[in-house]
């Protein structure tokens, strides 16, 4: 299975995104100081903050490494959307830590979405996820300009999980 986007690594920088896609950045505060910025990296790096936010993951690794494959699920039953998806770049320097994933063939979506943390020079500990994608599957087609409204959600959703777990102290590693 191939990454169904040309753009890989897109999400890495500042610069712009790739045209021709939907483009989500979501910044927020999740914490401040630097057992904040741990507990917060190592709960993005580890799955933990997809998984205590409802999806479903189940990751050929236990961190996000560059190769590691990993199917996400959300929903229930018969409603439940499931995609499969490679890390593309890792993060781990001394204030940031994170990583991306890029879209599978077969996915519904088409694109890449990056989870990063940073630890700022004033403390405070920021969590952003930045993506591009646009419809590959019929359903995601069809479902037309609410798929951006439903990222948009998502990563508030993921956000407000990661401040949860940050501010409960130092999450441990999970498969």
């Amino acid at each position: 299975m191939t990454l169904s986007y040309p753009e890989v690594g897109a999400t890495a920088g500042p610069g712009p995104l790739p045209a021709g896609y939907h483009h989500l950045r979501h910044r927020t505060a999740v914490g401040r100081g630097p057992a904040d910025f741990t507990a917060a990296g190592l709960a993005v790096t580890t799955w933990r903050m997809h998984r205590t936010a409802g999806v479903l993951v189940s990751a050929d690794g236990p961190r996000a490494v560059p190769g590691t494959r990993v199917t996400c699920g959300v929903g229930l039953g018969r409603a439940r959307i499931t995609g499969r998806c490679e890390v593309v770049l890792a993060v781990d320097e001394p204030r940031r830590t994170g990583f991306a994933y890029g879209t599978l063939a077969g996915h519904p979506e088409c694109g890449e979405e990056s989870f990063v943390v940073e630890l700022a020079p004033d403390g405070t500990v920021w969590f952003t996820v930045t993506a591009f994608s646009r419809p590959a599957t019929r359903l995601t087609r069809l479902a037309g300009p609410l798929v951006p409204v439903f990222q948009r959600l998502y990563a508030r959703h993921c956000a407000r999980t990661l401040r949860r777990l940050t501010t409960r102290g130092t999450p441990t590693a999970t498969a």
